[in-house]
């Protein structure tokens, strides 16, 4: 296929038949080329043989002197379409421009392959075709009304030599550009236009052929849309040598103008204001210039919107056109005369207040008898507006408990007065309204606290939901004339301004409640003025010098101010030494009361001594606590942590101000013994799977003390880092009863502790493994028994930490695995050797025979 590949030059197959003095359009493509994108073409004519040179894209100079006129004056012309497709225009063509065109192109291309140029045949035929609409020279004109029906003729023929097919189609101009209504095609199809499907398809618009080769436009139920000029447009198609459909020519005449009448619908009433109970009087006048015969058919509308379309409309009354009219008690509907109808609407509520339509259809009489509806109109809506007959009265708030502290109550009264015009079919229902307090003139919004519906159901706000469903706020109908809103413990965020709107409401005919008016009331401020709480706590240490065995006593003493009937709760705290390693952050919390004199242990941990502290209430404001059997680890700085509650709601305590006492110190002076720990191992650094021994050695100093009055707490911690960064792990722990405790462990090594002097204990980790590694050290609690023959407890002492290397041991790593691959090799080489000689003694043996020679002399070596 690539070489066959060449330019081509295409022009359509002919012949083109084309009328005289129309224009003629011959278009011109290549493709396939080389070179620019761009190609230039040349056109010539011939009417025998030789061809005459008309037009080229290229050379000004190509035109032959026969047709220089006329391309100068612009009758033949190029029109480029793209860069490779030009058309030949040739206006007002003759029949001396029928023969033989030719479009050449010039090459471009490196090698000569395809076609460069390509002819068609144009034929020339005379126009045989006439349009002609009514006999009148012009257009007539006719005026006619909604729903009227009429009919349009036009007349199209043709004497053309060639079989040719005429499209006829009807257009409307009621703007500025003509519309298509309805097309009967060259193809002899019907074709609505835009817009008329649906009338088409309905029949009220139709096409029709008669006598004298006329065509006639039928349309029925005309309407404002079909106001215009009618023309009739017919265009004369032939079919081409490639059986495709060409338009030869086309003609129009203007037929006929139509101007509509329109059938107006107008309420004569415009917007209306009536009281509540008068009457509702409305008039509908139907506008047409219909002299004939008709009748109307009104029907009246009701709708909260000024919506036209009716989608929720309510029907009041109507009247058909035989004058047969819907019944109603209040409503009544009259013919005043021909064209106007009256609407009374008696005893109005308020409910009545909305948009009125009238709905109007004109009716005309058939031949055959029957009555057809042939215009319907709706008119604009026209709004009444009921004004209620409003009640009379006032409304005064009034706070019959205002709060003096937090938590007080609070009751507020909203009472109807100087009521007058009160009917029995009103109602009153209130609303309660908040403002909060600025110090600015910010503009603060209300907020809604509750509302009653008509019925008197009650619509809580956002503010009060929760609070009046847990009872602290409540509100209820005191008398027929009061409402009252009280908050059961005020708190200080209720502090603001106050108002309630009293509304009533009227009951109309369907025995629903319409609101007709609002009152408010003035504001009521609630406030009072908030100091800020007080609260100080006084320690006292009953004996200024004790012992350690004997008993520790304080009192804490609390005053405050600016709080309602306080109540106190306490708690004990000690700050120790940084050195006291039970409590590293420094404070115990030790024991407390609340506020209703339950006491609690809290972190008091001392199992043997559980019932050694005592918290009691002496006074309401006085507190005392005890510490039975003091010991010398007890020293530090012991405090009372004060917190003053007052009433809340709900029977419930609010915390109010936390206060802090002063500290009392509790400091042993003893000349005692003086205890120092270290840890020491032989062998520091060990391999996998040894045995680590580590010792904790306690040495004495001052006092020397019996062996039995001594005993020790041990507990080994483990840090497994070199920097001492991370938690410390205990490992094991051995207290002075001898009772050893072990935590959990991970890994297959395994642990023992023992005591091996009266001042050494031994920890030995059994199987060492990686994770043994790290730093180790030990924790001694010592106990020394006094003179009385109680034992108290020193404080913590800690010993510096030694560091626990494990290593592996390669040579027992190593060891197994060598002499199992040895003992491989070795098996698999003595396999190997038996394998090789049982093969060369059995599978491979090859006898070979040679002939005995006897040597019984000696020979010379030439021949041997």
């Amino acid at each position: 296929l690539a070489f066959c590949r060449g330019r081509v030059v295409r022009v359509p197959k002919g012949p083109l038949i084309r009328v005289v003095g129309t224009e003629v359009v011959i278009p011109c493509s290549v493709s396939d080329y080389d070179g620019p994108s761009e190609q230039n073409f040349d056109w010539e004519f011939s009417r025998d043989t030789d061809f005459m040179r008309i037009v080229s894209t290229w050379d000004s100079t190509f035109t032959s002197e026969e047709y220089q006129k006329r391309v100068g004056h612009g009758d033949i012309k190029l029109r480029r379409s793209s860069n490779d497709a030009v058309e030949l225009v040739i206006r007002n063509i003759q029949p001396t421009d029928q023969g033989r065109y030719k479009c050449s192109t010039p090459s471009t291309d490196a090698t000569v392959q395809g076609n460069y140029d390509a002819e068609v045949q144009v034929k020339v035929i005379s126009d045989g075709l006439s349009v002609s609409g009514s006999k009148a020279r012009s257009s007539m004109s006719l005026r006619l009304s909604d729903g009227d029906s009429f009919k349009l003729r036009c007349s199209a023929i043709t004497t053309s030599p060639e079989h040719t097919h005429l499209h006829v189609t009807w257009q409307i101009k009621n703007g500025s550009t003509w519309r298509d209504i309805l097309s009967l095609t060259h193809e002899g199809k019907f074709q609505p236009g835009p817009g008329y499907e649906e009338r088409y398809r309905n029949g009220d618009i139709r096409l029709d052929t008669g006598a004298n080769d006329t065509y006639r436009l039928s349309v029925s139920q005309a309407s404002s849309v079909d106001g215009g000029a009618y023309r009739c447009l017919v265009s004369e198609w032939v079919r081409g040598a490639d059986s495709s459909w060409q338009k030869i020519q086309e003609k129009n005449v203007e037929v006929a103008s139509v101007a509509m009448q329109r059938t107006d619908v107008i309420i004569s009433t415009s917007n209306v204001s009536v009281t509540e109970r008068d009457s509702l009087d409305l008039t509908c006048n139907i506008t047409t210039d219909r002299s004939g015969i008709f009748q109307a058919e009104v029907m009246w509308y009701f709708s909260s919107s000024p919506d036209d379309t009716l989608s929720d409309a309510q029907v009041l009354l109507s009247v058909d056109h035989d004058s047969v009219v819907s019944d109603s008690t209040l409503i009544s509907l009259s013919h005043v005369d021909r064209n106007s109808y009256r609407l009374l609407v008696r005893d109005v509520a308020v409910e009545d207040s909305g948009y009125y339509f009238c709905q109007a259809a004109v009716w005309v009489p058939q031949h055959n008898g029957t009555w057809h509806k042939v215009v319907e109109r709706t008119s604009a809506p026209v709004s009444v507006v009921v004004t209620a007959l409003e009640p009379d009265y006032e409304v005064f708030l009034n706070a019959s408990k205002t709060p003096k502290f937090s938590d007080d109550p609070t009751e507020l009264n909203c009472r109807i007065t100087n009521a007058q015009d009160i009917e029995a079919n009103i109602r009153f229902t209130v609303s309660w309204y908040y403002r909060q307090h600025l110090p600015s003139d910010d503009v603060v919004t209300e907020e809604l606290l509750a509302m009653m519906d008509a019925d008197w159901t009650l619509l809580l706000g956002d503010r009060s939901r929760e609070r009046t469903q847990n009872g602290e706020i409540i509100f209820y109908k005191k008398a027929v004339d009061t409402f009252s809103l009280r908050i059961q413990w005020t708190s200080e965020s209720d502090r603001g301004d106050y108002f309630c709107v009293i509304s009533a409401w009227s009951r109309h005919r369907n025995n629903s409640w319409v609101k007709s008016k609002d009152v408010t009331s003035a504001s009521v401020s609630i406030f009072w003025a908030t100091q800020d709480y007080t609260l100080t706590v006084e320690a006292v240490k009953l004996k200024p010098f004790f012992v350690a065995g004997h008993t520790f006593e304080m009192t804490c003493k609390v005053s405050s101010k600016n709080i309602k009937t306080p109540r106190y709760s306490v708690l004990i705290t000690a700050e120790k030494p940084l050195t006291d390693q039970s409590n590293p952050n420094g404070t115990t919390r030790i024991i407390s009361l609340n506020q209703d004199s339950v006491v609690r242990l809290e972190d008091w941990t001392d199992q043997t001594r559980v019932d050694g502290v005592v918290l009691e209430k002496v006074q309401e404001n006085e507190f005392r606590y005890r510490m039975y059997q003091t010991q010398i680890s007890d020293a530090g700085l012991y405090r009372c942590v004060v917190t003053a509650w007052s009433p809340g709601g709900g029977g419930m305590w609010r915390e109010a101000v936390n206060g802090l006492s002063n500290p009392i110190q509790i400091d042993f002076q003893t000349s005692g013994p003086v205890f120092n720990v270290s840890v020491h191992s032989d062998n520091p650094t060990i391999y996998q799977g040894e045995l680590a021994d580590l010792l904790c050695i306690i040495t004495i100093e001052g006092m020397a003390l019996e062996p039995d009055d001594m005993s020790f707490d041990v507990s080994w911690f483990a840090v497994r880092s070199f920097a001492l960064d991370r938690e410390p792990i205990l490992l094991a722990s051995l207290d002075r009863r001898g009772i050893v405790t072990q935590s959990r462990r991970n890994g297959s090594s395994d642990l023992s502790l023992e005591r091996i002097s009266p001042l050494e204990f031994r920890l030995r980790v059994h199987g060492c493994e990686d994770h043994d590694f790290g730093n180790h050290y030990c924790v001694v609690t010592p106990w020394v028994r006094s003179a009385t023959g109680v034992w108290q407890q020193e404080p913590d002492i800690k010993a510096k930490p030694i560091f626990l290397s494990v290593k592996m041991d390669v040579l027992n790593a190593f060891k197994y695995p060598l002499l199992i691959g040895i003992g491989l090799a070795t098996v698999i080489g003595l396999l190997s050797c038996l394998i090789g000689y049982c093969s060369s003694r059995w599978c491979c043996k090859k006898e070979v025979q040679e002939t005995r020679r006897e040597r019984r002399r000696l020979m010379s070596m030439e021949m041997d």
